[in-house]
């Protein structure tokens, strides 16, 4: 599921993709308005399935994460920090499996 919401200290729109068991797999930037982030939303559902759309990363303090980017190469959105690179690979897998919902909830 994602959910939209809206800083309460910038005022920009924001929306985070959820698993099942509701833990956040992947963060979106923030947006001026909320059209953006709807916007950012489809981008994810269109290039979410593609790992070719993944890029990995490391953290100063060694630790990995992921971006998704869209077809222009611009990060849609970012996950959390990943120990293991196991956790990793299962966090790209789910991303993959959950942004083909039409189930948005919009918190703003």
């Amino acid at each position: 599921m994602f959910e939209i919401y809206q800083s309460e200290s910038t005022k920009k729109f924001h929306f985070r993709l959820k698993a099942g068991n509701g833990e956040i797999i992947l963060t979106g930037q923030g947006y001026k308005d909320k059209g953006g982030c709807e916007n950012g939303v489809d981008s994810v559902k269109t290039n979410g399935t593609d790992e070719s759309k993944f890029e990995i990363k490391e953290a100063k303090d060694g630790r990995h994460y992921f971006v998704l980017k869209a077809g222009n190469g611009q990060i849609i959105g970012q996950s959390q920090m990943y120990k293991s690179e196991s956790g990793l690979k299962n966090g790209i897998a789910s991303v993959g499996k959950n942004c083909t919902t039409d189930k948005i909830k919009d918190l703003t």
